[in-house]
């Protein structure tokens, strides 16, 4: 950097007449210092100073304009509530598709062609009851290992042809559960005798997937729609007729709200059931705008009602003793809910619904 010349603080000499004389290295610093600005809090604390002269004028906002006035009603009041929304989770898996069966029952063929052949003795003794069992019933399938594949051999010359016609049902869930029923009967005892067809032990049969409750329409229960997500709905008298909500109350300000959710499900479906808090966040919330008059006054507060979400693992609901006024109660899926909730109700929580 070069250094300043003399000029310089001969002009800075003329221009400060009334300053007292000061060596080289202080001039350098007063030139380079910058001037410092004023803040608001100077202005304010030198406004503060002056006197009290009538003809002075007082000082301004700082250019900061006032906030408005809101011209009708101020923020509504709105009572605040804690809900849970309880679920039932699938104890099914869905049907599958008629495609997805056709898919799966091609993969197993498939596996039957690009794997190694089934070494008998491996798996089986020789001279046993099992390994004469797996003879008779390999003969019954013509040498297929699987037994859900009807008669396909994957190492033969036609292995190729491995795709159903339309219409066979050998792909479908139920024929692959008789067939499968079927391979596992017993056919020699212990002994090493064949077993005849009238004392041989028949399998015990699958549970079927529609349950007694849904052949009774009973959607009290938790045993029906297995393959479905169940959500608790309670049915509440008041002026405006049956009202059908989930679980909710009022909470107070000592609480948390996951704390409060517990505690309004524990008062209105009992304590007879095994649940659990997913999370300590609301999962949907609903809003209920306060009713006015016409001059503005509010005629009845508002409700805002935060949802947590919970599982039941174990138990049944039982509103013997709550104490909400809430009589009766459902086990209900996503579809039926909208028949029976409030529209903009059913709107404010069907996003966190599951699927099925």
């Amino acid at each position: 950097m070069p250094a300043p010349s003399r000029g310089a603080f001969a002009a800075l000499g003329r221009l400060r007449p009334a300053t007292p004389r000061i060596c080289r290295q202080c001039a350098r610093v007063q030139i380079r210092a910058p001037t410092p600005s004023r803040t608001y809090s100077g202005a304010a604390a030198a406004a503060s100073t002056t006197t009290n002269d009538p003809t002075t004028v007082p000082p301004s906002n700082f250019g900061i304009p006032p906030e408005p006035k809101p011209a009708g009603l101020t923020a509504p009041n709105y009572h605040i509530k804690a809900g849970v929304i309880l679920t039932r989770t699938p104890l099914l898996t869905r049907p599958l598709t008629s495609f997805e069966q056709a898919y799966f029952f091609y993969q197993k063929r498939l596996n039957e062609r690009l794997t190694l052949p089934f070494i008998t003795s491996v798996y089986f003794k020789p001279d046993t009851p099992a390994l004469i069992d797996w003879n008779m019933k390999m003969k019954d399938r013509q040498g297929t290992v699987a037994k859900e594949l009807g008669v396909y051999n994957g190492k033969a010359s036609r292995a190729w042809d491995d795709e159903l016609t339309v219409g066979d049902k050998l792909s479908q869930h139920d024929t692959t559960v008789d067939l499968l029923l079927k391979d596992s009967v017993m056919r020699v005892s212990d002994d090493a005798e064949i077993i005849p067809d009238e004392d041989r032990a028949p399998p015990e049969a699958l549970a079927p997937r529609v349950s007694e409750a849904d052949l009774k329409g009973d959607t009290t229960r938790l045993d029906r729609a297995m393959d479905r997500t169940l959500y608790l709905v309670v049915r509440k008298d008041g002026k405006d007729g049956e009202k059908w909500e989930f679980p909710a109350a009022g909470m107070s300000t000592e609480e948390n709200l996951h704390e409060a959710a517990q505690r309004i499900l524990d008062e209105t479906a009992g304590v007879n059931m095994n649940t659990w808090m997913v999370g300590r966040v609301p999962v949907a919330a609903y809003v209920k705008k306060p009713t006015t008059y016409r001059e503005g006054a509010a005629a009845a507060k508002g409700q805002k009602t935060f949802f947590l979400k919970g599982r039941i693992m174990a138990g049944q609901a039982d509103l013997t003793a709550n104490k909400h006024n809430y009589k009766k109660f459902k086990w209900l899926t996503r579809e039926e809910l909208k028949g029976v909730l409030e529209p903009a109700y059913y709107r404010s929580v069907r996003n966190m619904m599951a699927d099925r």
